[in-house]
């Protein structure tokens, strides 16, 4: 049951606080846009990772006199010496600054409809403080929507009235032994899973049909190899394995040959290798040279991830060294096309934006292909400066929480879970093989994977996984993609093989 703590004034919060003789880290975040790309901001003093803490959030309904406050009183925080006990802030202090009609629950589809509210129901879920001090005045049923259904899947977080008034109220007392929030108990049961768990619990889940041979419950299906489940999908592919004919009519299905890859490298099943191997094929003309490019690339940096590991499998299982120089070959002409200055990858040549999923692709594509290419091959240190050079020019855009986002580097936009598996497998990949520092990326690889961990539910639950995606004309198409806060097989498989490289299998 959520406790209703009585109206005291802003200045009395404060200054009821006791602190600790520690050093605190002052954080900031882009937690996420208005409507009208307006930016919406989060400040914070941490001190420990397990401290109790406190959210403040003011503004819901536009400007408020209390946000200038708020600002100050967590500076002054910041800049305090600690003598006992410490909890750790955070400040919304103009949570919706273009005073737009919110709605909580939030309904519609994120983040086109609804904005404000999805951000703040997501971003303070995915937080959990123990305790939310909100502004008094209209909260469009914040208050209630925490009481009945907790948030974002979290679960309930106790809330408190924040005055502007100096009048005398009950003197509160929020220290170290502020009670752990229904949210705050759900994040940390999330995190405190192993990576084995993960996969298992995602395993039980997803991979389970493939009667559309393609990449997205392909990926669900790889894990389930990868985990043992050997005799399950050889069931699954029973009537491909048995003649049953499909055409790789597109880079989707191309990329879904991956599963045969995997299921010819468990069990030397030739019916998957000669899958493979027809897709791989296409590589080339009637007069079997290789062609400038794979086909069905669309000009797309998918085609990183849908072609290029694919080849390489190819190569692996016939022992034919002309499917790792088409690998080569294929990279070098989408890296060409796509890169951009800043060492990131427009998504097509549509539009010139650093669509998450579109550099999720290109880093985990080149790992797998290089896992298992040739060390010997005259150009497998290009292909290796190529995935090095693209993860170096990604690290600046990590955000402080492990996340990589919608628009790489447009800040607001969401924190994008595929792709952050993505580029979290990447770096695992890239860490294990010494292709990587451990000093430099460790940290990074760890904070990415604590972030997948709190926003994948036990049920299979994903918080902000971009929709399927073709090419989109301009910068605001990929803002306005659906962010999908529910089961998704594209985020299953990510996350699952995400797990399965943290464990080790």
């Amino acid at each position: 049951m959520i406790r209703k703590l009585v109206s005291i004034p802003i200045f009395t919060i404060l200054n009821c606080i006791s602190f600790a003789s520690i050093s605190a880290t002052e954080l900031s975040w882009d937690i996420g846009l208005t409507e009208q790309r307006n930016l919406i901001t989060a400040s914070g003093v941490m001190y420990e990772k397990n401290a109790p803490t406190i959210l403040y959030l003011a503004g819901l309904e536009g400007s408020s006199q209390n946000s200038a406050v708020l600002n100050t009183l967590l500076e002054n925080y910041s800049q305090s010496s600690p003598t006992d006990s410490a909890v750790n802030l955070i400040v919304i202090a103009n949570a919706n600054p273009d005073s737009e009609s919110l709605q909580f629950p939030p309904t519609g589809a994120a983040f086109s409809e609804n904005s404000v509210s999805h951000v703040l129901w997501r971003w303070i879920g995915t937080h959990a403080p123990d305790l939310i001090v909100l502004e008094a005045g209209q909260d469009f049923g914040f208050s209630t929507a925490l009481e009945e259904i907790g948030i974002a899947g979290f679960g309930n977080i106790p809330i408190a009235s924040l005055s502007a008034s100096n009048t005398t109220m009950q003197f509160l007392r929020f220290s170290s032994d502020l009670a752990r929030s229904q949210a705050r108990a759900e994040l940390d049961r999330r995190t405190a899973r192993t990576p084995r768990a993960v996969a298992e619990q995602l395993a039980a889940i997803y991979g389970y049909d493939f009667s559309s041979p393609v990449y997205v419950p392909g990926m669900s299906i790889i894990g389930r190899l990868r985990l043992g489940y050997i005799d399950s999908v050889n069931d699954l592919l029973s009537s491909y394995l048995m003649g049953e004919s499909f055409e790789v009519s597109n880079a989707s299905v191309m990329a879904g040959q991956l599963v045969f890859a995997e299921h010819a490298r468990i069990t030397g099943n030739e019916t998957s290798q000669r899958l493979v191997l027809s897709a791989a094929n296409l590589a080339f003309d009637e007069n079997d040279q290789p062609l400038e490019v794979m086909p069905m690339h669309y000009e797309m940096s998918d085609s990183f991830f849908m072609a290029t590991p694919l080849l390489v499998k190819a190569g692996v299982l016939s022992g034919d060294d002309r499917y790792f120089d088409m690998a080569i070959r294929h990279a070098a002409y989408m890296r060409k096309l796509l890169l951009r200055d800043n060492g990131l990858y427009r998504h097509s040549a549509d539009a010139d934006v650093a669509w998450s999923r579109g550099n999720g692709f290109p880093a985990y594509g080149l790992a797998l292909s290089l896992n298992e290419f040739p060390k010997a091959h005259p150009a497998r240190d290009v292909l290796l400066g190529y995935l090095v050079d693209h993860l170096e020019a990604l690290l600046p855009y990590q955000d402080i929480d492990g996340m990589w986002h919608e628009v790489i580097d447009y800040p607001g936009s969401f924190a994008e879970i595929t792709s952050t598996a993505m580029i979290g497998m990447a770096i695992k990949q890239g860490i294990d093989n010494g292709w990587l520092s451990e000093t430099t990326y460790r940290p990074v690889l760890n904070k990415a994977w604590n972030a997948i961990k709190i926003r994948t539910s036990f049920d299979g639950i994903f918080i902000n996984a971009c929709t399927s995606t073709g090419k989109m004309p301009s910068l605001e198409a990929y803002l306005d993609r659906l962010a999908i806060f529910d089961r998704d097989d594209r985020a299953g498989g990510m996350v699952m093989n995400f797990a399965i490289d943290m464990a080790g299998l």
